[in-house]
């Protein structure tokens, strides 16, 4: 069984920064892609941003473009967030996830395989 375990999250001040980390553990995969997802109280889960392996493709949000930075380790499965210039609309739970296979696009939390536990993130204004 593949387990995704996230770290790196905490309280920061708005315009502070944080990296999140995610590393896979259990049976050997290999990941088609790997991506962040965040949920917000009240709100619904929401895609942040993703990294496809294959040609180092990655993918933001609108709302975190410029601020957000993506990148990972294929061989290790490893993926991270580096957040800078917080908001307190960033305030969340971030989860990291893989996709084992192909997908019709990044954006769809059903295109993920395997999911996290899940990070809180809490920018304070």
């Amino acid at each position: 069984q593949v387990q995704l375990v996230e770290s790196g999250g905490g309280l920061v001040q708005a315009g502070g920064s944080l990296r999140l980390s995610c590393a896979a553990s259990g049976r050997t995969f290999s990941s088609y892609a790997m991506g962040w997802f965040r949920q917000a109280p009240g709100k619904e889960r929401e895609f942040v941003a993703a990294l496809r392996w294959s040609g180092g493709i990655t993918y933001y949000a609108d709302s975190v473009q410029g601020r957000f930075t993506i990148s990972g380790d294929n061989a290790k499965n490893t993926v991270y967030l580096q957040m800078n210039s917080l908001k307190p609309e960033d305030t969340a739970i971030y989860y990291c996830a893989a996709a084992a296979r192909g997908w019709v696009g990044p954006y769809y939390s059903t295109q993920y395989d395997y999911w996290g536990q899940g990070t809180q993130v809490t920018v304070s204004s």
